[in-house]
């Protein structure tokens, strides 16, 4: 919502993968950082040839274990420790996917990003209770094909609202 404060998540598109009752994981699809997956790679000894792919822009998942991988992908969840968390959209967090991807024979789409954003039991709730964020269906083309800064307007969008029109806080009846 516009009345998010936090930097972490200002205008943010945050996937959320992963929701039970210990708690939330989401991982920020619109912050890229200064890292490339040439700089990725080389820290866990993988060479990749390709300088298309090597300077791909690497995204900040969120303000938790930012030294941990994340890598949202198209396809099937083939990959070890793969798992589907919405219609074409995947999230893997093994080294076998970024050998792929360093080789040319990863999935067609892929984002990698470094961090997540996590909540506590109820944590997540308790924000949506309180308007902090608007709740859209995960949607491939805002992950993967969208330019970066075009996927918090397309997102607010996909509910029919004009982004202009949203107020920094909301009422309860």
């Amino acid at each position: 919502m516009p009345g998010m404060e936090d930097p972490n998540f200002t205008r943010g598109v945050t996937l959320l993968c992963q929701h039970n009752d210990e708690g939330a994981l989401g991982i920020t699809i619109n912050r890229p950082s200064d890292f490339t997956l040439k700089d990725v790679l080389e820290q866990i000894g993988i060479e990749c040839h390709d300088e298309s792919l090597a300077e791909r822009r690497v995204y900040e998942g969120g303000p938790v274990h930012p030294e941990r991988g994340f890598v949202l992908h198209s396809g099937r969840p083939d990959w070890d420790s793969s798992m589907q968390v919405g219609p074409g959209i995947a999230v893997t967090t093994s080294r076998d996917i970024l050998e792929a991807i360093a080789e040319g024979a990863g999935p067609d789409k892929f984002l990698l990003a470094l961090g997540y954003a996590g909540w506590g039991a109820g944590q997540l709730e308790d924000e949506m209770r309180d308007n902090a964020w608007l709740n859209v269906m995960a949607r491939a083309e805002i992950v993967f094909d969208l330019p970066v800064e075009q996927r918090w307007a397309s997102a607010v969008a996909s509910l029919g609202i004009d982004v202009d029109s949203l107020q920094p806080a909301g009422g309860h009846a």
